[in-house]
C-alpha cells in the first residue's frame, strides 16, 4: 500500500495556477496612513456583464439571452446597471464607498492569452518581458520610489508571491497549503488506493474536487457534482484571505493584494459567475467590516486582464476580449459614479470588431488612486512604477 501511495504522489504536479480557491496574500508595510487593496480578478471578468451599459442602444440585442437568464440589473445612473448577483454591493454604491471605470485594459492586445495578460497586469508594464526575463511588479516598484520602507517590508502567504509584488523590496513568504493538479488517471488511482482507509479517504475525496474544478464545466452535471462536494470550501478561503489582510491593515499593514479567481465564462455564464460575484461581494464586504474605521482611508482596486466579446457565444457564455471594468471601492473612494468614455458598441466602434474599445489604460486608475493616496509624484508613477505611462488628466477617483 506504502508503495502504492508514493508511486501516485510521483504522478502528481503541482500547479497553483490551476485551482480557483489557492490563491496568495501580499502585504507591504509603508509610511503612510492610507490603506490599498488590490483584488486580481483572474480569468478575464466579463465587464459588460458587471456594470451593463443598458442606455447603449445595442446591449440589449447583443446579451438579451443572458440578461433573460439573470433578470434585470441594478440601476447606478441611469446609463449602467450592475447585475443583480452583486446586489450587496448597493448599499456601497448609495453611499459613495463603491464605484466602476468601464471601457479600460492594460496594453495587451490580440493573443488573449490568460497567463501573458495577468503577467502584464501584475508587472504593470507595456509589453510581455523578452525571452521570459521575470519581471518585477507595479507594488514592489511603488515601495522601491517610496521612503520609510525599511526591511522585511512585506511577505506573501501561500504557494507563490504574487507577480505583483515581485522586486527587490525584500518579500519574505509562507506556504501554508498544497496545490494538486490530477490527472484523470491519477484521480482514479487516488479513489482506488484510499478507498479503505479512513483516515485519507475524505480528504483525497476533496483533494480530487479541488482539482477536478478548475478543468471542469461547471454546467455539467458533473461540475455541479463537484461543487457539491466541496460545499462552502472556496467561499469561506477566499473570505478568511480577505479577514486575515483586513487584520494586517488594520495594524501597520499598508498595502495587501490577493487574487479572487473564476471569471473565464466560456459556456453558460449566469451559472459560471452565480458563486464568484457572491465570492467577490463578500470579500469588499468582509474586508469593510473588518478594517472598521480604517475603512475610510482605504481603497479596493480589483482588476482583471482583460475584458470579453461584446457578443454571446452559442453556449450563452462569452470568449477571450479586450476592453473591460475595474472596481473601485472603499471610504477613500469618490463612489457613486461610473468613470470613464464611453466607446459604444456599434461594430464599427468596437475593438476588431467583437470587443469593446479601450479608452483609457487601467494602469492610469491605478496610478491615480495612488498619486491621491499616497501623495507619489507623478513622475515617478510615469517613470518607474509604471514605465511609460501616460496618466492622462486625474478621474477624481480618491477623495
Amino acid at each position: 500500500m506504502a508503495s502504492t501511495r508514493r508511486a501516485f504522489l510521483k504522478s502528481v504536479a503541482c500547479s497553483a495556477a490551476a485551482h480557483p480557491w489557492m490563491t496568495s496574500v501580499s502585504l507591504a508595510a509603508a509610511p503612510w496612513d492610507a490603506r490599498l487593496v488590490v483584488i486580481v480578478l483572474r480569468g478575464a471578468m466579463d465587464g459588460l456583464d458587471i456594470v451593463r451599459p443598458v442606455g447603449d442602444p445595442a446591449y440589449a440585442g447583443l446579451r438579451a439571452g443572458l440578461i433573460d437568464r439573470t433578470g434585470p440589473g441594478l440601476p447606478l445612473d441611469g446609463y449602467f446597471e450592475l447585475h443583480p448577483y452583486l446586489s450587496d454591493l448597493m448599499p456601497l454604491w448609495r453611499a459613495g464607498q463603491l464605484g466602476f471605470a468601464h471601457a479600460v485594459s492594460t496594453p495587451y492586445r490580440d493573443k488573449r492569452s490568460h497567463f501573458d495578460g495577468q503577467d502584464l497586469l501584475e508587472a504593470g508594464s507595456a509589453e510581455p518581458a523578452p525571452d521570459g526575463r521575470v519581471r518585477d511588479g507595479w507594488l514592489n516598484r511603488l515601495l522601491q520610489v517610496s521612503a520609510g520602507t525599511e526591511g522585511e517590508t512585506a511577505y506573501a502567504i501561500g504557494r507563490d508571491q504574487l507577480r505583483i509584488l515581485r522586486g527587490s523590496a525584500e518579500v519574505a513568504q509562507w506556504s501554508p497549503d498544497a496545490a494538486l493538479d490530477v490527472s484523470a488517471q491519477s484521480r482514479l488511482l487516488l479513489e482506488h488506493v484510499y478507498h479503505d482507509d479512513p483516515l485519507f479517504r475524505d480528504t483525497a475525496d476533496q483533494a480530487i474536487a479541488l482539482a477536478e474544478l478548475a478543468a471542469t464545466d461547471m454546467d455539467s452535471a458533473r461540475g455541479r457534482a463537484v461543487a457539491a462536494r466541496l460545499g462552502e470550501t472556496g467561499a469561506r478561503r477566499v473570505q478568511g484571505l480577505a479577514a486575515f489582510a483586513a487584520e494586517r491593515l488594520y495594524g501597520d499593514t499598508r498595502i495587501a493584494s490577493f487574487s479572487v479567481p473564476g471569471w473565464d465564462s466560456h459556456r453558460n455564464q449566469d451559472r459560471a459567475l452565480v458563486g464568484t460575484l457572491g465570492r467577490l461581494a463578500d470579500v469588499i464586504l468582509v474586508l469593510r467590516d473588518g478594517l472598521g474605521p480604517v475603512w475610510d482611508k482605504t481603497c479596493v482596486l480589483a482588476m482583471t486582464e482583460f475584458g470579453r466579446t461584446v457578443a454571446l457565444n452559442g453556449s450563452f457564455g462569452t470568449d477571450h476580449g479586450t476592453g473591460g471594468a475595474m472596481l473601485l471601492a472603499g471610504g477613500a473612494v469618490r463612489g457613486g459614479r461610473v468613470l470613464g468614455d464611453w466607446p459604444g458598441l456599434d461594430e464599427a466602434a468596437l475593438y476588431d470588431r467583437r470587443d469593446l474599445m479601450p479608452t483609457r489604460d487601467v494602469r492610469a486608475h491605478a496610478a491615480w488612486a495612488m498619486r491621491g493616496l499616497f501623495g507619489i509624484e507623478r513622475s515617478a508613477l510615469e517613470r518607474t512604477v509604471f514605465p511609460g505611462l501616460d496618466m492622462g488628466a486625474d478621474p477624481g477617483a480618491i477623495l
